[in-house]
């Protein structure tokens, strides 16, 4: 169906989804079902982190397991096949004072929208490290749960003193051979009942006072480079030999160009009401990461894209 035009800059549609990944991509094909005629615009990251994980062992329906690129792949072209709109470009800008919702695309285009899904995501936190992008998916992670089965009997290292790299380390002793907590503090930051959960692993050794400071290997990481007490006198260099390195320092919610309008918490990540995908402004939906600090996973996301479709075509109907 052909989206209405104004002029050549701008153009209405009823549901305009920002942001692909298991959330946008469902969204779409629910919202397609539901005739709302979805356009969705892919982001910077076109198919969401998913991209950057090497293959998906725990998504129901791919019992050999899936590449995360080839996987959503197959999320596009199931909405595609429904008739979403699914193009490339950025939200660079959003008012949503008022109904219609309008959104800048890239800077230049404006799209108004009946309602709009927000499922752009959330990106981990890495050091900085030119070496975390050459490892990436060939021992760089930034998610225990997605990645932790292929380090069963191995060494690996978690990056982090909180909450998350506490659960993370725990989550990786049940799998890996040894679990190093790379610490830059000298205490843990996480609360007192995930610090004595890590005390009592046995596996899990905390290095306080390392900071990474590069990774080595050949065809995947094999060790990485420390420093302890970086800068004092009593400095110290070592390296590490490890077969994976876990970053949990947390994630940063896309929500940048919302954040005027929409409610978020003090991390950013997007406020939801009534167990809903519902936010506080009516006719805008979230799914997915953006507003998932607990579970940041695929079937969470996608789950999510269900329900906030569902939500928009309740919204458009008047139920």
């Amino acid at each position: 169906m052909k989206k209405e035009t104004d002029d050549m800059n701008t153009e209405k549609v009823k549901c305009l989804i920002i942001g692909s990944g298991p959330a946008g991509y469902t969204a779409a094909i629910y919202a397609s079902r539901a005739n709302l005629n979805p356009v969705l615009y892919e982001g910077m990251e076109p198919g969401g982190q998913l991209t950057t994980t090497t293959v998906v062992e725990n998504f129901p329906g791919y019992p050999d397991g899936v590449g995360g690129v080839a996987m959503m792949d197959d999320f596009r072209k199931q909405a595609a096949r429904f008739g979403a709109d699914i193009r490339r470009g950025v939200a660079t800008d959003a008012d949503l004072s008022a109904r219609p919702f309008t959104i800048t695309i890239d800077g230049e285009r404006t799209i108004t929208a009946e309602t709009l899904i927000i499922a752009t995501g959330a990106t981990a936190k890495y050091l900085g490290l030119p070496d975390e992008r050459k490892y990436a998916g060939m021992g760089v992670s930034a998610c225990a749960t997605c990645d932790g089965f292929f380090y069963r009997r191995k060494v690996v290292a978690v990056v982090g003193g909180g909450d998350t790299a506490c659960e993370e380390a725990a989550y990786l002793s049940t799998l890996a051979r040894q679990v190093y907590m790379i610490v830059r503090k000298p205490h843990l930051r996480a609360s007192e009942i995930m610090q004595e959960k890590v005390r009592k692993t046995d596996n899990i050794e905390v290095l306080f006072e390392h900071n990474v400071t590069g990774l080595f290997g050949e065809k995947g990481v094999e060790g990485a480079h420390l420093v302890r007490r970086a800068g004092e006198a009593d400095e110290e260099r070592r390296d590490l030999a490890i077969d994976g390195l876990f970053l949990a320092i947390g994630h940063t919610p896309n929500t940048g160009i919302f954040r005027k309008w929409i409610t978020v918490d003090a991390n950013g990540y997007i406020v939801t009401r009534g167990g809903k995908p519902l936010t506080n402004v009516e006719g805008v939906f979230a799914a997915g990461d953006v507003a998932d600090p607990d579970y940041r996973q695929a079937v969470t996301a996608a789950a999510s894209g269900c329900r906030a479709a569902l939500e928009a075509e309740r919204y458009v109907a008047g139920r």
